[in-house]
């Protein structure tokens, strides 16, 4: 079975500047491309797990996500990082608009990006990493049964930390 490292995106990947979905907008977090180089060069996945409810309250549409996406997959690329997958769940229970206002079990703290990364990559989540920048991204990672979750500080504080190890800097992350 595979391992694998779960990031979440606005937060962990990029600053959480609030529905990013243009190139120009995107502000790559301090030390990704050599984290998740040694992450790769360690024979672990990278999975994207992440909530966009921009998409569900319109702010933008699911083609922008994809467009950024493609660029941003592209310039882990130029860094030498293959991202294995990325999942998105653009759903909102109540600021979504039309068919994007429900209740998913993709959208964090639910597991469901997490377990269906599982089920397509045979990834034993008990020997895996979630990394996180809010409350929700870890409690998907606890009803998946990630075996290590990390918060990365930034724009949010953790409120539990009994089962997490709380880092400022993905440079202190050691795999």
């Amino acid at each position: 079975m595979n391992r694998a490292i779960f990031l979440d995106r606005d937060g962990v990947i990029n600053e959480d500047l609030g529905y990013v979905y243009k190139p120009q907008e995107f502000r790559f977090i301090d030390g990704i491309f050599e984290f998740c180089g040694i992450a790769q060069e360690l024979g672990y996945l990278l999975i994207i797990i992440t909530n966009q409810a921009g998409i569900g309250r319109g702010y933008c549409t699911e083609e922008d996500f994809h467009n950024l996406n493609r660029w941003m997959l592209a310039e882990f690329m130029k860094h030498g990082v293959d991202i294995t997958a990325t999942y998105h769940c653009p759903y909102h229970p109540e600021h979504g608009v039309g068919i994007y206002k429900c209740d998913s079990f993709d959208r964090k703290p639910n597991p469901g990006m997490i377990l269906k990364a599982r089920d397509k990559f045979d990834i034993d989540l008990s020997r895996s990493l979630l990394i996180g920048d809010k409350d929700t991204d870890i409690e998907a990672g606890r009803r998946a049964g990630i075996g290590n979750l990390l918060f990365l500080i930034g724009k949010y504080q953790p409120t539990s930390t009994d089962d997490v190890t709380v880092t400022n800097s993905l440079y202190d992350i050691k795999l």
